[in-house]
């Protein structure tokens, strides 16, 4: 696990872009070949997925032969609703990149039968991964994607119930009106999160600090799912400095920041 502070959320969103274009321009996907990218909703993201836009209009990347896979959707928002996730990928991003249409994933919330529903999306990113990259932002009670606390670490791609804290949370989206919430949503799993070869963290903002020490510090926990992410070998976090308020001056020491002891750091 690597931890990079960076000043703000807009120095945030703008080093993560830059990562995740050259990430694309190294893998040199093709037709055949393309580069899977997992990608998440929420307002964390913004800056990212604004900085790739700008990004691909400099024609420092191209997405044509990348293929997305985003994380959840609510239940029983049709896709035009403006705060279902598929139309909130399509204003934020898609629709100002060069991505085919046919090249763009999500789960179908309105689907008639919403396990097999799971079944489909879960063998979907099978077909098409590993995931090269999956991009991933925190709720402040440390869910991932919609893996509320007390999720498996085992789980799958499945239909859960939304906590209070997140409905509470996602008000914002729904006129500050929590009844507005979708009660429920699809969601990735966080043992289909830990299969990506590569995870993207973003965590900014002071509200988000005690769910960032759960991601570094642990212990590993369901009831801290974003502290997972200490199994996967190869996890980058980059935060803002109002998102490390919680941790121990010991984890922000320069050779802890970028990768735990690595060479010519002391013990």
């Amino acid at each position: 696990m690597r931890l990079l502070p960076l000043a703000d959320a807009e120095q945030v969103g703008h080093r993560a872009a830059r990562h995740i274009a050259t990430r694309i321009r190294e893998f040199a996907p093709d037709e055949q070949r393309p580069f899977v990218l997992g990608l998440p909703t929420g307002s964390t993201p913004l800056p990212t997925y604004r900085a790739l836009i700008r990004l691909h209009r400099a024609g420092a990347v191209s997405f044509r032969h990348v293929l997305t896979f985003n994380m959840d959707e609510y239940v029983g928002l049709p896709q035009a609703h403006p705060q279902s996730y598929h139309a909130v990928m399509q204003a934020q991003l898609f629709r100002h990149l060069d991505l085919p249409r046919h090249r763009h994933h999500l789960p179908d919330g309105m689907a008639g039968d919403l396990h097999a529903e799971c079944r489909r999306y879960e063998a979907l990113l099978a077909q098409h991964g590993p995931v090269q990259l999956f991009l991933a932002g925190v709720g402040r009670n440390g869910h991932l994607a919609f893996n509320e606390p007390g999720a498996p670490l085992d789980s799958r791609t499945r239909v859960v119930s939304l906590s209070e804290a997140t409905r509470r949370a996602n008000a914002r989206f729904f006129h500050d009106t929590p009844e507005r919430v979708p009660e429920r949503a699809l969601t990735v799993g966080l043992a289909t999160l830990l299969e990506a070869e590569e995870i993207v963290l973003l965590v900014t903002g002071a509200h988000k600090a005690r769910a960032l020490q759960a991601a570094v510090e642990g212990p590993v926990s369901p009831q801290w799912p974003v502290s997972a992410l200490q199994r996967h070998p190869n996890t980058l976090i980059f935060c803002d400095h109002a998102a490390t308020r919680a941790l121990a001056p010991s984890t922000l020491h320069p050779c802890r920041q970028h990768q735990l002891n690595p060479p010519g750091c002391p013990e």
